[in-house]
């Protein structure tokens, strides 16, 4: 990519650089000051417009002289979606650094749980990694064939490019297969028309013991007039 030097920080040089049609732009890392720079917004949306931008390296020409660059975050109009400023960081040799790379899926029409109904949950769309920047992988990809509603993938099975980590450090899922809606609830069904059963039951059951109860407060309240009787006399 070819950028230009510019002049003046802040909000007021950004916005007369966006003013003469371009991009403003900053190159920082390496223990190194801050490069101020401007760019073709032409070359800035070919580029950020490309799958994997954030993970691919540039060399940035900025007046005869190349920085090995990462891109690091680009900043947009919220209406007209033009670039308003990019970050870029400068690597060295003997860099690593921190990066998210997409996850991509394959081989999903060869999944038996997918082939029954079964639903891909994409857990993780990116996964951020440490790298050396020359290791940086595109993209990782998660191959779905053979794999059954239930089964899931998990960051331990997948195979990285040597010198490249997970941030994270437990074992976690990546992507799995779950049972399509419609099937919980074919299974939830008969569980929950037992349940309503048993309601109904438990119900009866409680007035039927009510009128029992009743007639043996009847039969106390016929024994005791019987039993408050006096004697008749001889």
């Amino acid at each position: 990519l070819a950028a230009e030097p510019r002049e003046g920080a802040g909000k007021g040089a950004a916005r007369a650089v966006r003013r003469a049609g371009r991009v403003p732009a900053v190159i920082y890392g390496e223990k190194a000051a801050p490069t101020l720079v401007s760019l073709d917004p032409r070359d800035v949306m070919r580029e950020a417009s490309k799958s994997g931008f954030f993970t691919r390296l540039y060399d940035l020409e900025v007046g005869g002289k190349v920085h090995r660059v990462l891109p690091r975050d680009v900043q947009f109009h919220p209406v007209n979606d033009r670039p308003e400023h990019v970050d870029f960081q400068r690597v060295g040799a003997a860099s690593r650094v921190r990066v998210e790379v997409p996850v991509k899926i394959e081989n999903a029409d060869k999944s038996p749980g997918v082939k029954r109904g079964g639903v891909v949950n994409l857990v993780r769309h990116v996964i951020e990694v440490w790298s050396h920047p020359d290791k940086i992988p595109a993209k990782i990809v998660i191959d779905l064939a053979g794999l059954d509603i239930g089964d899931s993938v998990h960051i331990e099975a997948i195979k990285l490019p040597e010198g490249v980590k997970p941030t994270i450090a437990r074992n976690f899922t990546i992507v799995a297969i779950r049972a399509p809606s419609v099937q919980k609830e074919a299974e939830a069904a008969p569980t929950a028309a037992a349940a309503e059963g048993a309601a109904p039951a438990a119900a009866g059951d409680a007035k039927a013991a009510a009128p029992a109860a009743g007639a043996k407060a009847g039969d106390a309240k016929a024994a005791a007039p019987a039993a408050a009787k006096p004697a008749a006399k001889k």
